[in-house]
């Protein structure tokens, strides 16, 4: 009776996306290759952020582009490195745990974009280079997720891509910031802002290279720990059969999407990316409600990023504890909260403060413990293929509502398009909490 007991108790947390430690365990420390991931991150968001703080600014007010023509641009930019997601993670797998050099190669792509902006002052160019930078960040995406979930134990997970999410917003937090101060002290302050991005990136992509470990490492420690944890209590390593391990191919990789967890999850984030607003967006409607100067906008994404960061690491360590889908699902309610906002008449100073912090609590809520949900889906000879399905499906969605929102403004206005994102928002939360909810009959479906 005792052990059918625990047997219950565990799957029902389980279920519940929380992995508990066992009993006189004591809690691992964050691995070494995750704090220098974390490192490489926080400096190259400081150059992306850079970019992508004056941007939106630079293409409507500087170049005359159209609301509809900014949202072709900012679905280039937040959505085309779907179509390279799957390959990036394909090749990290399949190169034996090539996941840094997969990764490095990304960062250094992203990194050469950046002088080229100097040179683009139309759309067509300004469009392909934001394709190549994203086509960068879409191969690096997936093989350094994996390499952050190999290096880590499922009790810690949460935890692990909470501090990396923490210290890669601590670089969105800086870059505004530079780009602001650029812009004051600087006749050319767009062209510097390029510049000076393009070196930083530089210097992430050098200490990726000297202080990162490549993914074979982590992957074969992992796996030997497990090995000697299955022999010991006569069970297979976790994500491995016990019969062979899946190949990494391309074929078993889109296979994954057979795993009936995995493909709720991967069903999950494409609808609710579908409803969710770009970043840019928030920030031109925060302009126009409040009438903020051009000068100043540079500063408005430093209320998602200090949010972002501040609650990075103690989210994940509570998805650890009461459930990552929980809190998943808690964050797009945060989402909500902060369209809300923005569609009522209040007008108050404390409003950006309050929809700043909203936005950064959805991300802190969703970006890192969406990955470590997937995780627990995937076996590790397929980690980035996996992460990389459900990475594909939340950009492609979110390329589509960029598109969609940025048409709806132009025809009907913005407190129009805005409507209809909340309620389509409403709407999607509410079919993945049933979708998501666990069954008693499939309890290893519940995700950590």
């Amino acid at each position: 009776m005792y052990v059918a007991d625990s047997r219950a108790s565990t799957s029902a947390a389980s279920a519940e996306g929380a992995v508990r430690p066992r009993a006189g365990r004591r809690r691992a420390a964050v691995a070494p290759t995750v704090l220098a991931l974390g490192a490489v991150s926080l400096i190259t968001d400081v150059s992306s952020e850079m970019v992508t703080a004056v941007l939106p600014l630079y293409l409507v007010t500087g170049l005359g582009l159209s609301p509809l023509g900014f949202g072709l641009l900012d679905g280039i930019y937040n959505g085309f490195s779907a179509l390279v997601r799957l390959i990036g993670g394909h090749l990290a797998d399949r190169g034996g745990g090539r996941h840094k050099w997969v990764a490095g190669f990304g960062y250094a792509l992203s990194a050469a974009c950046k002088p080229l902006l100097l040179l683009a002052h139309t759309l067509t160019p300004i469009g392909l280079i934001l394709a190549a930078d994203r086509t960068g960040k879409g191969l690096r995406t997936a093989p350094r997720d994996a390499l952050i979930s190999l290096s880590s134990t499922p009790e810690t997970r949460g935890r692990a891509f909470g501090v990396h999410r923490a210290m890669d917003t601590a670089g969105a937090l800086f870059g505004p910031l530079v780009a602001f101060l650029i812009l004051r002290a600087t006749v050319d302050g767009y062209d510097a802002v390029f510049t000076v991005s393009f070196c930083v990136a530089v210097v992430g992509v050098l200490v990726l290279v000297l202080f990162v470990p490549n993914g074979a490492n982590s992957a074969r420690t992992k796996s030997g720990a497990d090995g000697a944890r299955s022999q010991a209590t006569g069970t297979a390593p976790q994500g491995i059969s016990e019969d062979t391990a899946p190949r990494p191919t391309l074929r078993a990789a889109l296979a994954l999407l057979a795993r009936p967890d995995l493909r709720r999850v991967t069903l999950c984030a494409l609808l609710l990316g579908l409803a969710t607003v770009s970043d840019s967006f928030v920030y031109l409607l925060l302009q126009r409600r409040l009438g903020v100067p051009d000068r100043w906008f540079a500063l408005l994404p430093l209320g998602t990023a200090a949010a972002f960061l501040l609650l990075a690491v103690p989210l994940g360590r509570l998805a650890d504890r009461v459930g990552r889908w929980r809190v998943f699902l808690a964050g797009h309610g945060a989402l909500l909260l902060a369209y809300a906002l923005l569609l009522t008449s209040w007008h108050g100073t404390a409003l950006p403060y309050a929809v700043l912090l909203l936005h950064g609590c959805f991300y802190a809520a969703t970006d890192g413990v969406l990955m470590a949900v997937a995780s627990e889906s995937v076996p590790e000879e397929l980690r980035s293929s996996g992460l990389a399905l459900v990475q594909t499906g939340q950009a492609l969605a979110r390329f589509v509502c960029s598109l969609g929102f940025g048409a709806a403004w132009t025809a009907w206005g913005d407190r129009t398009a805005l409507t209809a994102s909340t309620v389509a928002l409403a709407l999607c939360a509410l079919f993945a909490l049933t979708l998501r909810r666990p069954t008693p009959s499939a309890p290893s479906e519940g995700l950590a």
